[in-house]
């Protein structure tokens, strides 16, 4: 091999799947920033007004990802498992299972962030796959 021609149909293959390889891992590597970055974009936007009040912080705390890898296919997930997650999201009008009443207006903060960062990520992994081959 010389100069980017190949005369050698493996080492065509061995080309390809080392490049394979290598823009896999900067998918992985761009994803999991990508995801990190949206992580810090929803707890900065769920901190204080115009969004919820911040008391504790253990709501903010409970943001996270993941980012899993199945074949050639890689996925993140955001998400938090705190129960009021929802309702300050999309805010709540209604009587509670406790029968509280509320009339909670919304404070967007996942849905703006996911706006935003989604040109982000798409740049940022075409970067991350141009670059690794």
């Amino acid at each position: 091999m010389s100069g980017g021609s190949f005369t050698d149909a493996s080492a065509l293959a061995a080309a390809v799947d080392h490049g394979a390889l290598r823009s896999l891992l900067a998918a992985e590597v761009a994803m999991w920033h990508g995801a990190q970055v949206l992580v810090q974009d929803v707890q900065q936007r769920a901190s204080g007004r115009p969004g919820a009040r911040a008391v504790t912080g253990r709501y903010r705390a409970s943001w996270g990802s993941e980012i899993r890898q199945e074949g050639p296919v890689i996925t993140g997930e955001v998400g938090t498992s705190a129960p009021q997650a929802r309702r300050l999201e999309f805010g709540f009008v209604g009587v509670d299972s406790l029968g509280r009443r509320y009339a909670q207006r919304p404070y967007p903060h996942l849905g703006p962030a996911v706006e935003q960062a989604g040109p982000r990520l798409v740049q940022e992994l075409g970067r991350a796959v141009e670059g690794a081959l």
